[in-house]
């Protein structure tokens, strides 16, 4: 019995202590909170702070890469000014090049630059036999003659290329000028 009388003075006191403690810890200045009040009230009001600062902070994200896509795309604008694009002038590329070219207007290009007629229609531009040397065919084309659409041309003189036809694009690498 002795036991038990212990262990019920020992709950008795550990009432009392907390039942002291409640009265400084429940107080005005500092609350007790509900497991209801924690789960009902205060975690959604979190979660919604925390929805809050997550799209405000997509939000600036999305402004921050759509302004790195803008200026990306000057960059290849001013990239494709320069080699030549579809604006005229001169170029050099060591990789393929998209280059368009308007009805009536030539490319020519460099000893060792190649061409690759993607679409529309072209002929060939040379003074003298062979003017352009069809890789892909394994043949030689004439001035004058058409272009095939995908096949590879090297250029083996300065001054011979292509004559758009039609509106063109052509892969270019290697040097070339666009009159």
């Amino acid at each position: 019995m002795k036991k038990r009388e212990k262990i019920v003075g020992a709950a008795a006191s550990a009432l009392l202590l907390a039942a002291l403690a409640g009265a400084a810890a429940g107080g005005e200045s500092d609350p007790l909170i509900s497991m209801s009040y924690l789960t009902e009230v205060n975690a959604p009001a979190i979660l919604q702070q925390v929805d809050e600062k997550l799209e405000s902070r997509e939000q600036a994200l999305l402004e921050d890469f759509d302004e790195a896509i803008s200026r990306y795309e000057a960059d290849m604008d001013a990239k494709l000014a320069a080699s030549g694009g579809s604006t005229g002038g001169t170029g050099t590329s060591s990789v393929f090049s998209v280059v368009t070219l308007s009805a009536g207007q030539s490319l020519q290009g460099s000893v060792g630059c190649e061409l690759l007629l993607r679409s529309g229609s072209a002929t060939c531009v040379a003074s003298s036999a062979p003017g352009l040397i069809d890789s892909t065919g394994g043949t030689t084309l004439p001035g004058g003659s058409a272009v095939e659409p995908n096949h590879l041309y090297l250029v083996t003189a300065d001054g011979r290329g292509i004559r758009a036809s039609t509106d063109v694009t052509v892969l270019v690498r290697g040097g070339y000028t666009i009159a």
